[in-house]
């Protein structure tokens, strides 16, 4: 949409009065349609900004959630909340709603009333919801509220569960699958839609006939761009077709059995020798160069079927503080890294040295 100028509009105005009328600047006619232009021009400024949140590219946050609700009736798929087991010592009771943390203050709740003689494992739920309650296996060794007969608690195996909540670009992504993939009858693009509306998916593949007659895989990964968790898998799994039973308990049609699956990991290590520029260090430089390779990784995943060895030269060449770069192998050689259609590529290790 064109926005005019209050000058434009004032000689359009102008442009339509007899000339028989004085109309230059200091007159009557002038003075009074210069006031009537600023109007008319905050206006236009109104309806510009109005028109732009007709075209759902243009829209974020709550906006964009509003619109797409009402268009389809899908909603923005919120964080989830990693979950885990934990052991506890002592002998004493650990009420429901009891609080655990991590030495970095990541906090726990249990989620069940447990009487302890010794040794016991609990369920329990990060605080918030998010990735940052996936911690480490021993990590969760803190107990910043006593609890009367408990003296110590650890984790033995790493918290999983814990995803981000869907962003912009994915919920405006899913809006426009819904209406511009043909998704009837459950059919392929059907089981991936229905994979995507559980909370944690990031993306979704749909294999028919994967087991035999009658049966369809239905392969995920995390928003995070990595195999999905077990709990993800168990949710998605419930959601279309619980126990896969093909009794159409679920999203999935009577006699459709359906199996969820996640992918595999196809992990990408990378040696090489770089030359930093004048004020940076070698960790500084390194961190950066792995950020912006899981950046390129998760958007490549479950998209692509080879990783190309090009692109990860040029995202090194082209982090900060690298003047230049030699010697660079991935995965013991210098070319493209296969990914199989059931497989998600996943930084590995990243050696780089000073030349």
């Amino acid at each position: 949409m064109y926005e005019k100028t209050s000058d434009e509009i004032q000689t359009e105005m102008l442009e339509h009065i007899d000339n028989s009328y004085e109309k230059t600047k200091g007159y009557f006619l002038w003075d009074v349609l210069k006031g009537v232009a600023i109007g008319i021009k905050n206006l236009y400024s109104q309806l510009s900004v109005v028109s732009k949140k007709l075209d759902v590219e243009n829209l974020t946050g709550s906006e964009l959630d509003r619109f797409v609700l009402q268009r389809t009736g899908i909603q923005r798929r919120t964080a989830t909340f990693a979950t885990g087991v934990l052991t506890v010592e002592g002998n004493g009771t650990v009420e429901k709603g009891s609080f655990f943390e991590t030495k970095g203050l990541i906090r726990f709740v249990s989620t069940e009333t447990q009487v302890v003689e010794g040794k016991k494992d609990i369920i329990v739920q990060a605080v918030n919801a998010g990735a940052s309650g996936n911690v480490l296996a021993g990590t969760v060794t803190e107990m910043p509220i006593t609890i009367t007969g408990i003296n110590k608690c650890t984790n033995k195996l790493a918290f999983t569960g814990g995803y981000r909540a869907e962003n912009d670009e994915e919920l405006r992504q899913r809006y426009l699958d819904e209406l511009q993939k043909p998704i009837v009858s459950g059919n392929k693009n059907h089981y991936i839609l229905w994979a995507k509306e559980v909370a944690g998916v990031g993306k979704a593949k749909c294999f028919s006939l994967a087991f035999g007659a009658n049966t369809v895989e239905v392969c995920i990964i995390g928003n995070n761009g990595l195999p999905a968790s077990t709990e993800l898998i168990e949710s998605v799994q419930n959601y279309i077709d619980p126990g896969a039973t093909g009794t159409g308990e679920g999203q999935a049609p009577a006699g459709a059995y359906c199996t969820v699956t996640t992918a595999t990991e196809t992990t990408i290590n990378i040696t090489g020798k770089i030359k930093l520029i004048s004020g940076y260090t070698l960790e500084g430089v390194k961190e950066a160069i792995k950020k912006n390779l899981q950046i390129f990784f998760e958007e490549k995943s479950f998209d692509v079927d080879y990783i190309s060895f090009a692109q990860i030269s040029n995202i090194i060449f082209n982090s900060a503080g690298v003047e230049d770069y030699t010697d660079l192998v991935v995965n013991g050689g210098v070319t493209n890294i296969q990914v199989g259609v059931r497989e998600v590529a996943t930084l590995g290790e990243v050696t780089l040295n000073e030349f």
